[in-house]
C-alpha cells in the first residue's frame, strides 16, 4: 500500500471516528435548527395575520425581531451540549465587548431603534405617502434598518430609519401627491368663464386615461401680467402615471387655443410708439 493510499485511509478513518464520536451532537444540532426554522416560519405567518387584524402597523421589523429572538434562543440551546460553550460565558464576553460593539454598530443600532420607534408611535406606517428631503413616495415597508419608499416612477428608495427619526417629514394625501400643474396665460380680452370651462374640458379629454376619475382638472387664475391673465390647470395623475407624461398631454392639447397667449408679445407703449 502506497503512502497516498495510507493517507486517504487514515483520513477516512479519522472522519468516521469523528462522526461516531459526535453523531448525537450533529443530530441535536440538525433537530434544533429544523425546529427553529419551522417555529420561525409559523410564528412569522401568525404575526402577520395578527397585525393585519389589529391597529398596529404591519411592518416586517416586528416579525424580524421575533424571528431573531427565536434563533438566538435556538443557538443558546445548542451552545453547551454541542459546542461545549457555557451560555453565561458568552453573555459575560458580550458584556465586556459591548462597549466596542456599540461604537462599531452605532448606525445599525440607531436604525433598529429608530425603525421600532417609528412603528410603535405610528409616525410612519406602510401605505403612508410622505415627502422627505424633496423625495415623495409611498411607504412600502419598514425593515430593521431601512424604510422602503416607492416613488411614482416605480423607483425604490431605501431611507435609513435614523434619518426618518431626525429629519422633518411631511405626510400628504393621495390627491396632494398626484397633483401636477401646467401654467398658461389667458388673453386679456378673452371671456374668463368660457375660457376656463374650455381649458378644463380640453385637459380632461386629453388626460382621460391618466387622471384620477374622482378628481377632475381644476383651473386657477393667479394674477395679471403684461401679456394677459396668468393661471394654471391642476391635474391629478392616477397611480402609475408619470407626472411629466400628463403635463405633456395637457400642453399638446392646449397648444393653439385662441384664448391663450402662445408667444410673448409685449404690449405697445404709447410714448415709445410716438417717439418712433
Amino acid at each position: 500500500m502506497g503512502r497516498s493510499e495510507q493517507a486517504i485511509s487514515s483520513f477516512s478513518d479519522a472522519v468516521i471516528f469523528w462522526f461516531r464520536q459526535n453523531f448525537g451532537k450533529i443530530i441535536l444540532l440538525i433537530v434544533v435548527a429544523v425546529c427553529a426554522a419551522l417555529i420561525s416560519k409559523i410564528v412569522a405567518a401568525a404575526m402577520r395575520r395578527a397585525l393585519e387584524r389589529t391597529n398596529l402597523p404591519s411592518a416586517s421589523i416586528f416579525v424580524n425581531i421575533v424571528r431573531a429572538l427565536i434563533w438566538i434562543f435556538a443557538a443558546a440551546t445548542v451552545l453547551q451540549p454541542v459546542f461545549g460553550i457555557n451560555p453565561s460565558t458568552v453573555v459575560a464576553a458580550l458584556g465586556v465587548s459591548g462597549l466596542a460593539l456599540s461604537f462599531g454598530l452605532k448606525d445599525t443600532i440607531a436604525n433598529i431603534v429608530g425603525g421600532f420607534g417609528l412603528m410603535v408611535s405610528k409616525v410612519v406606517q406602510p401605505g403612508d405617502i410622505i415627502t422627505i428631503q424633496g423625495t415623495t413616495g409611498t411607504v412600502r415597508d419598514v425593515t430593521w434598518r431601512h424604510t422602503i419608499v416607492i416613488d411614482r416612477t416605480g423607483n425604490q428608495l431605501l431611507i435609513p430609519n435614523s434619518i426618518l427619526n431626525t429629519t422633518a417629514l411631511e405626510k400628504i394625501t393621495e390627491a396632494g401627491e398626484a397633483a401636477t400643474t401646467v401654467p398658461f396665460t389667458l388673453r386679456g380680452d378673452a371671456d374668463i368663464a368660457r375660457s376656463s370651462h374650455s381649458i378644463a374640458q380640453v385637459v380632461a379629454q386629453a388626460t382621460k386615461g391618466m387622471a384620477m376619475p374622482s378628481n377632475p382638472p381644476i383651473v386657477q387664475l393667479q394674477g395679471f401680467t403684461p401679456y394677459g391673465i396668468k393661471g394654471q390647470v391642476v391635474m391629478f395623475a392616477k397611480q402609475g402615471v408619470i407626472a411629466a407624461d400628463m403635463q405633456d398631454a395637457a400642453t399638446r392639447a392646449l397648444a393653439g387655443q385662441e384664448y391663450l397667449v402662445q408667444e410673448a408679445e409685449l404690449p405697445s407703449v404709447k410714448g415709445v410708439d410716438q417717439a418712433n
